[in-house]
């Protein structure tokens, strides 16, 4: 029986149907690395650019890159302190929704954009103490309207960054392009 499939698989029938079957697993691959890839659809469809725009520093809205690996996102208590004293907050309909989550008081159920797998302990802390700008990783924001990635991270173009920062100094390539400083 096996040996009779296996002769079907080298007739050109056979050698079509494997041709599909590759082709298929090779676009549903792509398909879902793709799907990583894509912005998240958000509880409320903030707009960087207007925000970075008008002066408010990436830290203000998210003071968790200064301690740790999670930027932190900015709670309603956050947005609030700001919108409450704008008057077209009854009027316009992107900030009714905000307004909702104010008086239901219910969190706002952010959901990250910029994610690193589990096995990478990624911490934003030696990076803005490094000098790197939010910018070098995640876009100009004041060209964007809802968050999303500029470009797909992962550990070529981390790697690629950590080479170029450490120039021509052997000991600071060294300590940047070590599997430890990121996997441990």
């Amino acid at each position: 029986m096996i040996k009779r499939f296996f002769e079907w698989l080298l007739q050109p029938l056979g050698l079509v149907a494997v041709l599909i079957t590759v082709i298929t697993l090779f676009s549903l691959a792509v398909f879902g690395i793709n799907l990583t890839q894509q912005a998240p659809e958000q509880p409320i469809q903030f707009t960087h650019k207007l925000h970075v725009g008008l002066g408010i520093q990436c830290l203000y809205c998210h003071p968790g890159a200064l301690r740790g690996p999670s930027p932190g996102l900015p709670t309603q208590t956050k947005c609030w302190g700001c919108h409450q004293q704008i008057a077209k907050t009854s009027t316009s309909p992107k900030l009714a929704v905000l307004v909702d989550y104010v008086q239901n008081n219910k969190p706002i159920q952010w959901i990250p954009v910029s994610q690193v797998p589990d096995f990478v302990h990624f911490t934003h802390r030696p990076h803005i103490a490094a000098g790197v700008n939010c910018e070098e990783c995640h876009g100009d924001m004041t060209k964007v309207e809802i968050a999303q990635n500029p470009q797909t991270m992962n550990m070529g173009w981390c790697l690629t960054c950590h080479i170029k920062k450490a120039g021509d100094d052997k000991e600071k390539l060294n300590k940047l392009a070590d599997c430890g400083t990121c996997h441990y």
